[in-house]
């Protein structure tokens, strides 16, 4: 079955991509879930649409993306949450409580697709958090989650 993904799919390929996939494969989860679309005749101007999107959002080159990795290795990121006895948090930190305190704490802008939570974070504490920053390039973030007040 061919497909034309619109949004990253680990181990697939990038958004804008044509691939080829298994039938049930595409038919039962990425076309529902909304990270693909049918490769038809008339699908070449969404195709042109999506890449632009990639273009803008991705990393322009290695250099610069070598560059926020240490920029992200260097920053010290404390994230408030609400607890409760025992260092339980209420809920959980998603990926987008990441990119925020990122901001907060004077790191680069960060998309939150490429923030990798590899166990959800429960507890109050030292995490540490992977950052897809490049296709090439991988950070690794040290969060300290702290109580609200």
């Amino acid at each position: 079955m061919k497909l034309i993904l619109t949004q990253d799919v680990s181990g697939v390929g990038a958004p804008g991509d044509v691939v080829e996939v298994a039938p049930g494969y595409g038919r039962n989860y990425l076309v529902p879930q909304g990270l693909a679309i049918l490769a038809t005749r008339g699908a070449e101007k969404q195709i042109a649409t999506i890449r632009r999107a990639r273009d803008v959002r991705e990393v322009r080159d290695l250099s610069s993306a070598q560059a926020i990795r240490d920029q992200l290795s260097g920053l010290s990121v404390r994230l408030p949450a609400r607890s409760g006895s025992g260092g339980r948090l209420f809920g959980s930190v998603t990926a987008a409580d990441v990119v925020a305190a990122v901001s907060v704490a004077g790191g680069p802008a960060l998309d939150r697709r490429f923030v990798t939570l590899k166990n959800p974070i429960k507890s109050l504490g030292a995490h540490t958090v992977h950052v897809k920053v490049h296709p090439e390039v991988e950070a690794t973030l040290s969060i300290e989650v702290v109580a609200d007040k």
